[in-house]
C-alpha cells in the first residue's frame, strides 16, 4: 500500500498533469470505485476545473472550481497517469477523466480497492478515516508532548500503534519497520514501556525518514509508480524492510522477519531487543 511519501509523490505529479485542467467528460468502467451516485458524480464534475491537489495522510484531495473536493484513496495498488485522449487503455483502468486540452487523467488499479468520493469542500475531514486522522509527521504538527501522552496511554505493541492512522498520519508497514530499527525499539514492545528519551528519538526519526523517502520519490517494492510511470528510489535506502535473513547494517546480526498484528515485520534481534516490564 502506498504510504505518505508515495502519496505525496503522486500528488506532486498530479499538480503537473492535472491541476488547471478542465473536465469535459468522464468514463467510469468500474462503478463501485465511485462512492457517490455515478450519474451525480459525472454531472457535478463535467465542466469543472481541477484547481489543485492536496494531501492529508494517505488521502489525495482534488479541489474543484465549484467548491467540491474529490477524496481519493489509492489503497493497495491504485495509480494515476496521463495520456493523450483516444489512447488505448488496458483492463485495469477503471476511471478516465477527459480534459479539454486533449489529454486524459486515468486511474489504474489492478485490485480495484481504490475509492473516490465527492464532497462539499470544507466537509472532507468528516469523511471516513479523515475524521479521526492523527497529525502529519512534520516538526510543526507532530509535537513531542502529544506523542508522549498517547504512547504512555497505550498498552498495544508499538508496531500496530504506529500503523494506526489516528495516532500519526501516513506511516505504513515499510516506514514503521524502518523507524523502529533506527530508534532501536523492538516492534513487539508495549507502547507505554518506551522511555521518553526513546519517544523523542522516535519522533525525530519518523519526521526525518518520511521526509527523506519523499525526497527519493517513495519506495517501489511491488508496483508503485508515480504519475509519470516512474518507480520510486527509496527501496535502495531501506535498512530492514524486505531484508529478512540479511545482515543488519548496524551490527551485522541476521535480520529476523516475524508477523506482528498480521503484518510482516523485520527487525534486528540484537539492536532491537524486547524490553520486559521488569527490566
Amino acid at each position: 500500500m502506498p504510504e505518505l511519501p508515495e502519496v505525496e509523490t503522486v500528488r506532486r505529479g498530479l499538480m503537473r498533469i492535472a491541476a488547471g485542467r478542465q473536465i469535459n467528460g468522464i468514463d467510469i468502467y468500474y462503478p463501485k470505485m465511485i462512492e457517490n451516485s455515478v450519474e451525480n458524480f459525472k454531472e457535478a464534475l463535467i465542466g469543472q476545473t481541477i484547481e489543485r491537489i492536496d494531501r492529508r495522510g494517505k488521502y489525495l484531495l482534488f479541489r474543484f472550481s465549484n467548491d467540491l473536493t474529490m477524496i481519493s484513496h489509492l489503497r493497495m495498488e491504485g495509480s494515476y497517469f496521463n495520456q493523450k485522449t483516444g489512447t488505448a487503455i488496458d483492463k485495469h483502468v477503471h476511471v478516465l477523466f477527459h480534459f479539454t486540452d486533449g489529454t486524459d487523467l486515468g486511474y489504474r488499479d489492478t485490485r480495484k480497492f481504490g475509492r473516490m468520493h465527492l464532497v462539499k469542500t470544507g466537509t472532507e475531514m468528516q469523511y471516513g478515516g479523515l475524521a479521526k486522522i492523527g497529525p502529519e509527521p512534520t516538526e510543526e504538527d507532530l509535537k513531542l508532548d502529544y506523542l508522549v501522552k498517547i504512547m504512555k496511554k497505550s498498552h498495544s505493541k508499538i508496531k500496530p500503534f504506529l500503523l494506526n492512522q489516528a495516532h500519526v498520519a501516513g506511516l505504513g508497514n515499510i516506514y514503521a519497520d524502518e523507524v523502529l530499527w533506527e530508534t532501536q525499539i523492538n516492534p513487539e514492545e508495549p507502547t507505554n514501556q518506551v522511555s521518553e528519551a526513546k519517544i523523542a528519538k522516535l519522533r525525530e526519526n519518523i519526521i526525518h525518514e518520511l521526509a527523506r523517502a519523499t525526497e527519493h520519490h517513495g519506495t517501489t517494492v511491488h508496483s508503485f509508480k508515480n504519475a509519470f510511470g516512474d518507480a520510486g528510489k527509496f527501496q535502495n535506502e531501506l535498512d530492514v524492510y524486505g531484508r529478512g535473513g540479511e545482515k543488519c547494517h548496524r551490527c551485522g546480526t541476521k535480520l529476523v522477519k516475524i508477523k506482528v498484528a498480521q503484518r510482516g515485520t523485520t527487525f534486528c534481534p540484537r539492536c532491537q531487543p524486547l524490553v520486559k516490564a521488569d527490566d
